[in-house]
């Protein structure tokens, strides 16, 4: 049974009728016209629906926008899919060391901006051209300073287990050795974080940190922080289960544990001998590779925010873009996995937002 989204689309032609594609496309956002949802209404493809009891959802509110820009998110190892209710009070993570990190650097960035500008003055951009602003709700790293943090499933790499292995997007690297306090947090900030840094990151001397490309096409988070909201909790397992059977159909390999970077991506960023501008060919170069292995990393994380929205989902690829999804259920998954992750498409009715959305000049999320 064809659903009405789908019916109308052949009746009348998505781009004739749907403002939200107009205005994505408008921006330069490529996006598909296709249906969200594959399957029948009802599912005749045996998709795990969600339970109509505890899983109420915001079906009305618009999305788009309900993503705050931010300049890196970064996501720690945990081994776990569910956390305290404030990851950044956890005593002793380096999620709460990191937090201190922030706040530091935070209040010495205001600190230097008032010694520069003078208090009660405004900065009216030093003369610096501003990018024009894209649609709410789909920016650029360059529009914020925030720092996002997340704790993550994945375990860590490291045979200490007191140093965690972390995921920086949109940079699309995984950072080893980083020590559980705020040493590690400060050569965490100093290498792969600060706003000053671009994708080449920085490698400081006698640090134990290694720094590797991401050797798969896409990362996805999917929020599964039931203290945070049991909505998430729920929605999480259901959707991996369906990303994993989507996913193998298309011939992918669909990983939920980080393998170490090293197996296919050769010696550390910090071990080649270089010059910048040729780390920066290497950086390119791996990463297109990783574009090209069919092979997805799926992680829980901790709230991302709009869980009444769930599920939420987060999909970065190695081009650098971050498509935010909601209101995620099984059924949208094969539609996600086809368009999204293969044909590199933004869905806009899912769409909450995202990071290097805009693409003018080319057909995909995937291209450069």
């Amino acid at each position: 049974m064809l659903s009405l989204r789908k019916l109308s689309g052949l009746v009348f032609g998505h781009d004739d009728h749907d403002p939200l594609c107009g205005t994505l496309r408008a921006v330069d956002v490529p996006v598909s016209s296709a249906d969200c949802r594959s399957c029948s209404d009802p599912c005749d493809l045996g998709h795990d629906a969600y339970p109509r009891r505890g899983f109420d959802i915001d079906m009305e509110t618009p999305m788009l926008g309900t993503v705050k820009p931010y300049q890196r998110q970064i996501v720690i190892s945990t081994g776990r899919s569910d956390w305290e209710r404030d990851i950044t009070e956890a005593s002793g993570s380096l999620a709460a060391s990191m937090a201190e990190v922030i706040r530091t650097h935070k209040a010495q960035a205001k600190d230097d901006h008032n010694h520069k500008h003078g208090h009660g003055k405004h900065d009216h951009g030093n003369g610096v051209p501003k990018s024009p602003k894209l649609h709410a709700g789909v920016f650029r790293p360059s529009d914020s300073t925030k720092i996002s943090t997340l704790n993550g499933s994945h375990r860590t790499l490291c045979e200490d287990h007191d140093r965690e292995t972390v995921l920086v997007f949109p940079d699309y690297k995984v950072v080893t050795e980083v020590r559980r306090n705020v040493q590690g947090a400060q050569d965490l900030w100093d290498s792969a974080v600060k706003p000053e840094l671009d994708q080449r990151g920085a490698f400081l001397e006698k640090s134990p940190l290694k720094t590797w490309v991401l050797p798969y096409s896409c990362v996805i988070l999917l929020c599964s922080h039931r203290k945070r909201d049991a909505r998430c909790g729920i929605a999480a397992p259901k959707l991996e289960h369906a990303l994993i059977k989507s996913l193998e159909a298309q011939g992918w390999e669909a990983d939920t544990e980080l393998e170490h970077p090293s197996h296919t991506m050769g010696a550390p960023l910090e071990d080649l001998k270089v010059t910048p501008e040729q780390r920066e060919e290497n950086i390119a170069l791996q990463l297109k590779e990783s574009t090209e292995s069919k092979r997805a990393l799926i992680l829980m994380v901790s709230h991302v925010g709009g869980h009444k929205y769930a599920g939420n989902v987060i999909i970065y690829t190695p081009s650098g873009s971050g498509v935010w999804y909601g209101r995620v259920t099984p059924h949208d998954v094969d539609s996600i996995v086809e368009n999204t992750i293969i044909k590199g498409l933004v869905l806009p009715p899912l769409l909450r937002g995202g990071m290097n959305l805009s693409k003018p000049n080319c057909k995909s999320l995937n291209d450069w």
